[in-house]
């Protein structure tokens, strides 16, 4: 059975508190200053820093998005999609870090974040899994289509 109060759930408020260090980050590392145009800006840097937020952002909707269906296939296909967001932010965080971010501490703040909403996500998509079974099969590519 769905979960009916997103606000009270571990993960969700795990996924929110990872958006805001990000946000965060996003904004201390990034040459522009306006988060709304950074993905028009001609600086990788920048360019890091708006898919880090963006993928952060989604994490918490795919969330909500599982936790609002009837199917255990979108939760799956929602815990997948997290998984591969989780990795993209590491990526993030390695490529400012060779970019020339000198601010290691705050790479590493979001990296513990990460490890601690982790550690939240794994729990969470066991106990999704004791929703009910399923006969169901789904491709990544069926979700992204």
């Amino acid at each position: 059975m769905p979960y009916n109060n997103l606000g009270s759930l571990p993960v969700y408020k795990k996924a929110l508190e990872l958006c805001t260090v990000s946000k965060e980050l996003a904004s201390f590392v990034s040459y522009n200053k306006n988060m709304l145009t950074l993905y028009q800006s001609e600086s990788l840097r920048d360019h890091i820093a708006d898919s880090l937020i963006t993928d952060a952002i989604l994490i918490p909707q795919q969330i909500a998005r599982a936790e609002t269906s009837d199917s255990m296939t979108d939760r799956m296909k929602s815990a997948t999609f997290i998984g591969i967001m989780i990795r993209n932010i590491n990526s993030y965080i390695n490529g400012l870090e060779h970019h020339g971010v000198r601010e290691k501490e705050y790479l590493n703040l979001l990296r513990r974040e990460i490890r601690i909403f982790r550690r939240f996500f794994k729990k969470w998509r066991k106990s999704m899994q004791n929703y009910g079974r399923t006969s169901e099969t789904w491709n990544f590519n069926d979700y992204l289509s």
